[in-house]
């Protein structure tokens, strides 16, 4: 166990964001397996505009980069485009 304040501070600052980030990026899992599962364009579209925002929060708070958002939220449209042609 540490002994010093600073280690003791720091201990409980990385259980915190450790608990953050992992809430997070759970809540992206979910929201990209959701419009992955979607069967119809109608409830992708809605899926995909709601995955979407929540990438796009996830990036503005530092959980995930910008590039592998961006990444995530290309292959999802491109998904989605698929199903409209189907």
């Amino acid at each position: 166990m540490a002994n010093h304040k600073s280690c003791l501070k720091r201990i409980r600052q990385t259980k915190k964001l450790n608990y953050y980030n992992r809430s997070n990026k759970k809540l992206v899992k979910q929201a990209i397996r959701a419009v992955e599962e979607a069967t119809t364009y109608e409830s992708a579209s809605l899926l995909l505009s709601k995955a979407q925002s929540i990438l796009d929060r996830v990036a503005a708070r530092g959980v995930m980069h910008k590039n592998t958002v961006a990444r995530r939220k290309a292959r999802l449209s491109s998904l989605v485009k698929n199903l409209k042609a189907a």
